[in-house]
């Protein structure tokens, strides 16, 4: 696993094997930023569930101002900063070993682009999303992105935030939600 494009492209992530992590392909992470496009550019980017921190570095890499990584495992930290390290972003990165939900409760300030991948399995993703209504968590003109498998179906909102668009990569949908 690498990144794919900017200052760190071509930069090893490292991932450990045999460890409960999926991190998201390399397709979709390009997919992702190819419709973020020129969104990325100096935003404030939260990396929820981070684990490896592939998409939270990714768009350092792309131009993002600061990327909080938000990841609970005290294991997939070890590779979270590794992988930051890596990368030489440690200025611009922020590393919460906290829970998502408890986290989303210390919020001070909304974030331009919001990636959510919760696991697949289980009810993390029904979870958060109450969470998520009760806090201003993306900026007026923001983006909070969630993956998710293919089957599972998503609110069209989520207090104020309106569903967009979706985008499909084999079982993986990317759903897209903004205030307007």
């Amino acid at each position: 696993m690498r990144i794919i494009s900017g200052s760190s492209k071509g930069r090893r992530l490292f991932a450990p094997s045999g460890l409960a992590l999926r991190p998201t392909p390399g397709k979709v992470r390009s997919a992702l930023f190819n419709i973020l496009a020129d969104r990325i550019l100096d935003a404030s980017f939260l990396d929820l569930y981070a684990g490896t921190g592939a998409v939270g570095l990714e768009a350092l890499s792309r131009g993002a101002l600061h990327t909080t990584f938000v990841e609970q495992s005290p294991r997939h930290l070890q590779y979270l900063r590794k992988n930051i390290a890596a990368c030489l972003l440690e200025e611009q990165s922020t590393v919460r070993g906290i829970d998502a939900e408890d986290f989303l409760k210390t919020l001070s300030s909304p974030f331009d682009l919001v990636f959510l991948d919760p696991p697949y399995k289980g009810e993390v993703l029904e979870k958060i999303l109450p969470r998520l209504e009760q806090d201003d968590i993306i900026t007026d003109a923001g983006r909070l992105i969630i993956e998710h498998f293919h089957k599972r179906v998503l609110p069209e909102t989520i207090g104020n935030i309106h569903f967009l668009k979706q985008y499909r990569y084999g079982e993986t949908l990317l759903s897209f939600y903004g205030t307007h």
